[in-house]
Order: C-alpha cells, then sequence, then structure tokens
C-alpha cells in the first residue's frame, strides 16, 4: 500500500526549467497549485506584461 503523505503546505511560488519548457508553480488560496508550463518566448511575454502591471 503507498503511503499517504500529509499535505503540509504549498510552498512558495516556483519557476524552473525543466527541459525545453518553463514550469511555474503558482500555491493558490484554500490550498493547492497551479502549475503551467511554457516555452521561452511565452515566459518573456508574461514577464513583461507582469512589469507593465506592476509599475
Amino acid at each position: 500500500m503507498a503511503a499517504m503523505k500529509p499535505r503540509t503546505g504549498d510552498g512558495p511560488l516556483e519557476v524552473t526549467k525543466e527541459g525545453r519548457g518553463i514550469v511555474m508553480r503558482v500555491p493558490l488560496e484554500g490550498g493547492g497549485r497551479l502549475v503551467v508550463e511554457m516555452s521561452t518566448e511565452e515566459a518573456v511575454n508574461l514577464g513583461v506584461a507582469l512589469q507593465g502591471a506592476t509599475s
């Protein structure tokens, strides 16, 4: 029987390069994480959009 691990915390925002893509894991309110895989071009466009929204 597989061990059941308790869900302790969803952790911080993480962004890692996996293969040819970039994976972003965003913690959500109420638990869980949103996992998004994107290309390098999409990540650059997201960065530009986020900078525009925060300035």
